[in-house]
């Protein structure tokens, strides 16, 4: 009988979830489904649709097999020659093969291996009704979900598993294939029952709005027996489960509540997925709007928008002059025409935290920042490290050489010591005790206030970007102005301290696991080192070398046993910024090798952008091959004995005297001049892999024409040294044996 296609449609409700949860773990239920599906045999056409509200998500899959697939696999037994007496006859081990699968020993067949000739069996196992298959597959998809943090619940599952948690307990389970319910049972430990605590058993029945329905009752049970009927059951109850659909039902809400107060929604800026997150907050969305007295407008905007946008969910609104209005709006969970109380409500919370914000701001500015620096020696940045003072001292002297013996800007040294000195300082601050998202900003607009010089005061404010590592994220180089050098340094300083110290004294990040946020900031660093000519207008071509050594200068006192370790971390953290600015592993590969400490990200990024351009033509494929071969010859001949050998052996042009040897010494010559250019000046990179393609034809001449292992020890020396110099002149520019191709 053939199989049919069928509908699946699952939904999980929960008590609400956290916001940021839901777009994650949503994810992970439809990709473990599909994978464990895949598993059990069961066919699906088409993509699964997920989708979420704070306290449901699901799947649905419009067309699945109705029937597992058919399972046929060879088995493999003994051998021939130890199934079989002389005459035929079988012995234990044919018979014990045959009986183990269900058959006679006549059934069996015979295979030809390598190994010899075996018995087999040839298994067809008939599919079972995906009904009878689906509670397995929905208990080993429940368990393969992965939340930020398991909630125990008391729950079980009839999988031999044991003890079920999950991120918040489950209240109610609908499960239909071909409109009909999957039976499905979340049990309770032996602790847990008790009168009133009832197993989770699938159904077919869905919930509403908690507060608001159309006819009847909130929050009574809702019957579905599809897909359309669910959506339709459930945007009568006042959900959408859609989550595209709630974003731009806000968006356009906000949009237009924004016009009646003649504003526009003002942008959210760094850090903030404010309107990515409020779609997972409401089920029903509206807008409310609401206002603040005129005279909180003193306050900063920063402080302003933080309280809004972070602390309470609610969108600031902007005038035509893009100043903030006393008018803010707030999405709320609710179709009803209640949006006076609702907006009066939220007024009263937001004024309360901006007297608050208000109070602080006017207690702070009574102290310079310089007076907090010794309340920092009370704050512990590390117990092996020391205190923020501390930090803010190593930071100052690495800021002061970053600026001028690396960046090369003398005259900016001054301003970057005196930015990192101060730079912490707000941690000590009221303000930033209760908003902590404003670390580096406060700071920033008290230097401002009290007279510090542009240069000082944005390196400051800026100081903890960029977070991001992609081209386009923040800070950019307009907001910078003249600070853009003092900044640099202070935000090179701040990250290597970090990162350096911390790999010090142990601490490193373990698989997903970095409490201390050291990736996060070995990811700045980098992307400030591999973009300033569009952050900060210098061509400077820093290698991670000249700051990581300035770093672990000031933290001299510590053990070196982690230097391999961070060797490592370093350059999987570049290679990972630049992959996902979207170049190829092969070519990251080729042009990040050798040591991470004469790296140069920059060049590295101007090399990626021309390398694609040769990476697939024949004549770059076909050195890339040869490549291998010229390193693993090369290592014959250390460095140092290439060196010993070029300043007592003869110069090779009298060495060498066969036409292949003495073609590819003649091209090794002739591109030496434009390859070792642009690797010094950091220019010319593509006439560069030009010149470097063209020696293919002449180092595979010499392999097939010379062999290099020559009796002669003088000869051997010196066609070891041509190959040698192939390999060191390339090598500069990218391991290109890392491009080739694989077949």
């Amino acid at each position: 009988m053939a199989a049919k296609y069928e509908e699946l449609l699952l939904e999980i409700g929960c008590e609400e979830m956290p916001a940021s949860w839901l777009p994650v773990i949503t994810d992970n239920l439809a990709s473990s489904l599909g994978s464990r599906l895949t598993q059990a045999r069961i066919h699906c056409e088409g993509a699964i649709t997920a989708f979420n509200t704070p306290r449901r998500f699901g799947v649905s899959i419009e067309r699945m097999h109705d029937r597992q697939a058919d399972l046929e696999e060879t088995i493999t037994g003994p051998p021939v020659s130890a199934s079989f007496d002389p005459d035929g006859s079988p012995r234990p081990a044919a018979m014990g093969f045959a009986r183990k699968q269900g058959v006679q020993v006549e059934d069996l067949s015979r295979v030809q291996t390598a190994k010899g000739e075996y018995l087999t069996y040839n298994r067809r196992q008939r599919g079972k009704e995906t009904t009878h298959v689906l509670p397995d597959v929905l208990a080993e998809t429940l368990r393969d979900i992965a939340f930020p943090k398991q909630m125990h619940w008391d729950a079980t599952l009839d999988d031999g598993h044991g003890e079920f948690v999950f991120g918040r307990p489950i209240r109610w389970l609908l499960f239909l294939f071909a409109g009909k319910v999957v039976p499905f049972v979340i049990g309770r430990t032996e602790g847990a029952n008790v009168v009133g605590v009832e197993p989770v058993r699938s159904g077919n029945v869905t919930y509403g709005h908690r507060f608001f329905c159309r006819t009847g009752e909130p929050g009574l049970a809702l019957c579905v027996k599809s897909f359309a009927d669910y959506k339709k059951t459930l945007r009568d109850g006042y959900v959408l489960i859609d989550r595209d659909e709630r974003r731009d039902r806000i968006a356009s809400k906000l949009k237009k509540c924004a016009e009646k107060v003649d504003g526009n929604v003002a942008p959210l800026g760094q850090g903030s997925a404010l309107l990515d997150e409020v779609p997972d907050l409401v089920e029903y969305p509206a807008v409310v709007t609401g206002s603040f007295p005129d005279e909180f407008l003193s306050l900063p905007d920063e402080v302003l928008s933080t309280t809004m946008i972070h602390h309470q969910h609610y969108f600031p609104v902007i005038d035509r002059n893009r100043q903030l209005k006393a008018n803010f709006l707030a999405v709320t969970n609710t179709p009803r025409d209640n949006v006076a109380r609702i907006a009066r409500n939220s007024e009263r919370v937001l004024v309360a935290r901006l007297r608050d914000a208000r109070f602080f701001w006017e207690g702070d500015r009574a102290h310079r920042l310089d007076e907090r620096l010794d309340r920092l020696e009370t704050l512990l940045f590390h117990k092996k490290l020391g205190s923020y003072r501390q930090k803010s001292e190593r930071m100052a002297l690495l800021a002061s050489k970053i600026a001028g013996e690396v960046l090369g800007q003398t005259d900016a040294a001054e301003h970057a010591q005196r930015a990192a000195l101060l730079s912490k300082t707000d941690l000590a601050t009221d303000m930033v005790g209760e908003f902590p998202e404003l670390q580096g900003i406060m700071g920033g607009i008290y230097a401002r206030d009290q007279g510090e010089p542009e240069e000082v005061w944005k390196a400051i404010y800026y100081h903890y970007l960029p977070i991001g590592i992609q081209p386009d994220a923040p800070p950019i180089r307009g907001d910078l102005g003249v600070a853009n050098v003092t900044w640099a340094a202070l935000s090179i300083a701040d990250k290597i301290d970090t990162v350096v110290g911390l790999f010090g004294v142990g601490e490193k990040p373990t698989g997903s696991r970095d409490p201390l946020g050291i990736r996060r900031q070995a990811h700045g660093m980098l992307r400030v080192l591999t973009d300033l000519p569009e952050l900060v207008g210098l061509d400077s071509r820093i290698s991670i070398g000249s700051v990581r050594r300035l770093a672990r200068s000031v933290h001299r006192d510590l053990f070196d046993v982690a230097e391999k370790r961070e060797t490592v971390f370093f350059l999987d953290r570049l290679r990972y910024l630049l992959e996902e600015r979207g170049f190829d592993v092969r070519n990251v590969r080729a042009v990040t090798h050798g040591d991470i400490d004469e790296l140069r990200p920059l060049d590295a990024l101007r090399k990626l952008k021309v390398l694609p351009e040769f990476t697939d033509t024949p004549d770059f494929q076909r050195l890339a091959t040869l490549f291998k071969r010229v390193k693993n010859i090369a290592r014959e001949l250390s460095t140092a004995e290439l060196h010993e050998s070029e300043r007592s052996d003869p110069q090779l042009t009298v060495l060498l005297s066969e036409p292949a040897e003495r073609s590819l010494l003649d091209e090794v010559n002739m591109r030496r001049a434009v390859i070792e250019t642009a690797v010094s000046s950091g220019e010319g990179f593509r006439e560069a892999f030009a010149d470097a393609s063209k020696l293919g034809p002449a180092v595979d001449k010499f392999f097939t024409d010379v062999f290099v292992m020559a009796d002669d020890v003088v000869l051997r020396r010196a066609r070891l040294r041509l190959v040698k110099n192939v390999e060191q002149l390339i090598v500069q520019l990218a391991d290109v044996s890392e491009l080739v191709q694989e077949s």
